[in-house]
């Protein structure tokens, strides 16, 4: 019967295929690559993470590893002066082992992921790093609060002030992790925005991060200590600025910069860049000049917040992009664009 058919219809001429990508009809082309695709359709498939969701534990876990690593710092050079801002750090360090967690088993969408990550410890696994960072800071976090908090309740037990102090260091050591491990979990994918600028994209998270955290810290805060608050987060923000400019122009060079140019790109720029960054900068350099202002010390501190959580969720969403148009992929994948190969004597 088949052959019957095949007869009486004839031969069939193939589709034929489009010369190049600029000929291809796909959303989000772009004409300034015109080399071979599979026919304008992506070769990579996005993350499938809620940006939302991934974004805002990226924020809370960077925001909770800063504060406890400013409090323990605080705590060391300033002594009992800087009390109140060492229990705001303990306090603000529960928001990655709390809602920070809950956000991040939420998004795996089948719990028993996050405790079989526990079973290994994998150096070479970012994923199994970052686990492990952040069941530490956890742990370590939790111990320090509830040891600070049972403190007070019970003066007469003085362990419990040398158990909140001794576990504020690895909170600390662990916090630092914390700020950039995301960065690095990002990095190690296929996705070309997360992994073309790995280092500078670090520097942002982290710098981000420490921004925020002293931000937090100083708000309220009208002795000296929120003053030196104040320069620990504006310098944070110089390094952030600094660390975008290198990115974006690294974004240029891979070729991936086009992945910016719809909304998420400028939320990017406007919201973490201008409203995150330039803005609070602004703020707390007339803040300073004036002896500080607690009024525009806590603007200054509002519009940092908000601007590394946008920060988060415009790189996520972002990145997303990069890896649904073909444009930016392929052109990233040109042999130029790869890891150089290293040395001999770093080899070894």
């Amino acid at each position: 019967m088949s052959e019957r058919l095949a007869t009486e219809l004839g031969p069939q001429d193939p589709p034929a295929p489009p010369r190049s990508a600029s000929q291809a009809s796909a959303p989000g082309q772009s004409a300034q690559w015109d080399g071979p695709t599979y026919y304008g359709r992506p070769q990579l498939k996005a993350a499938p993470f809620n940006n939302w969701v991934v974004g805002g534990y990226i924020f809370l876990g960077g925001l909770a590893g800063a504060a406890a690593l400013l409090g323990a710092v605080a705590d060391r050079t300033r002594g009992p002066e800087a009390a109140p801002t060492v229990r705001r750090g303990r306090a603000l360090s529960m928001l990655a082992p709390t809602l920070g967690a809950g956000l991040l088993i939420y998004d795996l969408h089948t719990p028993q992921r996050f405790y079989n990550m526990l079973r290994v410890a994998k150096p070479t696994s970012p994923m199994s790093i970052g686990t492990w960072i952040l069941m530490s800071f956890s742990a370590f976090s939790m111990l320090g609060t509830a040891a600070s908090a049972a403190s007070r309740w019970l003066p007469r037990l003085p362990f419990l002030r040398r158990t909140a102090r001794a576990a504020q260091i690895p909170a600390a050591v662990t916090g630092a992790g914390m700020t950039t491990y995301t960065a690095a979990l990002l990095s190690a994918t296929s996705t070309p925005l997360w992994a073309a600028a790995p280092q500078s994209m670090a520097v942002r998270f982290g710098s981000s991060s420490l921004a925020a955290g002293a931000a937090a810290l100083s708000m309220g805060d009208t002795g000296r200590v929120g003053r030196a608050l104040d320069k620990v987060a504006l310098l944070a923000l110089a390094a952030d600025l600094a660390a975008t400019c290198v990115s974006h122009n690294t974004y240029r060079k891979t070729g991936v910069a086009p992945a910016l140019e719809g909304e998420w790109g400028k939320l990017e720029k406007l919201g973490a860049t201008g409203l995150g960054t330039l803005l609070p900068m602004g703020l707390y350099t007339a803040s300073l000049a004036r002896g500080r202002s607690p009024a525009l010390s806590t603007l200054a501190g509002l519009a940092t917040l908000a601007g590394s959580a946008m920060l988060r969720v415009s790189i996520m969403a972002a990145g997303d992009e990069s890896a649904n148009r073909p444009d930016v992929s392929f052109r990233f994948t040109r042999p130029q664009n790869l890891p150089k190969r290293r040395s001999r004597w770093f080899r070894r």
